[in-house]
């Protein structure tokens, strides 16, 4: 018997659960289908969210003559095959080719379809779990719409375990099967946005679940528990996950939302990325802290050190500590807004040389250059300061650092003013 995954593979679009966005009544997919006019589109988003479903619903809406093939596993020579029955009978109005997995095709095996996607013999709808932007090449994505499907939400989920159900109950109709509201609802919290997943679940907890002496079988949250151990957590070292979930760690840290904070930690954590986690710390303590609480870096510093030196589980504590740390402390990007400027000008102006004044002057001959003439030692001056130019000419009036507006920052521009001004 097939797998239940594909037992339950929906028919018709009304059957396919979740992406309203792309096939709500009236919305783009929909409306390709309703249409009948394919055109070349690459398929973007996690497993088990009804990217081949759908690829297979709008193979059947078109005359075209149909292909499928996993790049995971298929070659050259498969391409090469499709090409060359371009030419018959069967195929006088094109090919549409479903091409799942298309990240795993190299940039030959990408190349070797354009010119067929350029002639409108095939049609192809590829498939990808990663960002085609990153993987996907750049010829190919300009003959291609990409379309984002996003995880399943939980009520999606639910019905479609409710669907697998009534389909578990047809096949084995001498078997009565409970299962509770509840259970259904920790299958699809388990899930983690997957219906496959979540229908696997379901299915092998079934097969594994004896029936009593009268035929009837009672799954529970206790054997779903056995049959998946933990919840399966989605995380690529390498992927856009791993970015993504960076990027919310750090953006919920600067935001000061510290459940955000440690509800993104838990998840690095999860997935065993130390080194990512206390880098990313590191950055943020300087980059988004900053000069409003200039110690922070010093404290990020030794949990960072502590929990390289406890590793997990117990790194979870001092990195916790420096989350904890970050969100609630003030923030001040000054600094970084100060080097990206300078950095800029390096790039973009014209920089005279550095004045004479400042220049080195520990060698034999530097005073016939003018090497250290005029300068005043800041030390043998009242308060440490004495005005003199430190910038080349030709930026001589440039303004890198602006004081934050925090209590520090502030408390340091008042000083300044005051002395420069005496």
């Amino acid at each position: 018997m097939k797998p239940l995954a594909d037992r339950i593979r929906p028919t018709s679009i009304e059957e396919v659960v979740g992406q309203e966005h792309l096939i709500g009544k009236g919305k783009i997919l929909n409306r390709v289908i309703e249409s009948k006019v394919i055109n070349n589109m690459i398929f973007y988003g996690p497993c088990g969210v009804g990217k081949t479903t759908i690829a297979n619903l709008i193979a059947k809406a078109t005359n075209k003559s149909f292909y499928k093939l996993n790049a995971t596993n298929a070659s050259l020579s498969d391409i090469k095959a499709i090409i060359d029955e371009l030419d018959n009978l069967m195929n006088v109005k094109g090919v549409l080719l479903y091409l799942d997995e298309i990240q795993n095709f190299n940039k030959k095996q990408q190349q070797s379809l354009l010119e067929y996607m350029e002639n409108g013999k095939i049609t192809l709808i590829a498939s990808t779990t990663e960002n085609p932007y990153h993987y996907v090449y750049k010829a190919i994505l300009s003959r291609a719409v990409v379309f984002e499907f996003k995880p399943l939400k939980k009520q999606d989920i639910v019905k479609g375990l409710r669907r697998a159900l009534e389909i578990i109950k047809k096949d084995y109709s001498n078997i009565k099967i409970s299962i509770e509201d509840k259970v259904i609802d920790y299958i699809s919290e388990i899930s983690d946005g997957d219906l496959r997943r979540a229908l696997n679940i379901l299915e092998l907890s079934f097969y594994s679940t004896n029936a009593d002496e009268n035929a009837k079988i009672v799954i529970t949250q206790e054997d779903i528990r056995e049959c998946t151990q933990c919840k399966i957590f989605s995380y690529d070292n390498n992927g856009d996950s791993h970015y993504d979930i960076l990027s919310a760690f750090q953006k919920s840290i600067r935001g000061s939302d510290v459940d955000a904070s440690l509800h993104y930690l838990a998840r690095l954590i999860k997935a065993g990325d130390l080194p990512s986690i206390c880098r990313r710390l590191l950055v943020i303590a300087s980059e988004d802290i900053g000069l409003a609480y200039p110690n922070a870096i010093a404290i990020v510093n030794s949990c960072v050190e502590a929990a390289f030196r406890v590793g997990f589980p117990e790194a979870k504590i001092p990195l916790a500590e420096a989350v904890i740390l970050l969100a609630t402390s003030p923030k001040s990007n000054s600094t970084i807004k100060a080097i990206d400027k300078a950095l800029k000008d390096i790039d973009s102006i014209y920089i005279s040389e550095i004045p004479a004044n400042i220049r080195d002057g520990h060698y034999e001959g530097a005073e016939n250059f003018g090497r250290m003439k005029n300068y005043k030692y800041p030390h043998d001056y009242e308060n440490h300061y004495v005005k003199q130019r430190y910038m080349p000419e030709s930026i001589k009036d440039k303004i890198y650092y602006e004081y934050g507006d925090n209590k520090i920052e502030q408390s340091a521009k008042e000083y300044w003013n005051k002395i420069k001004k005496n």
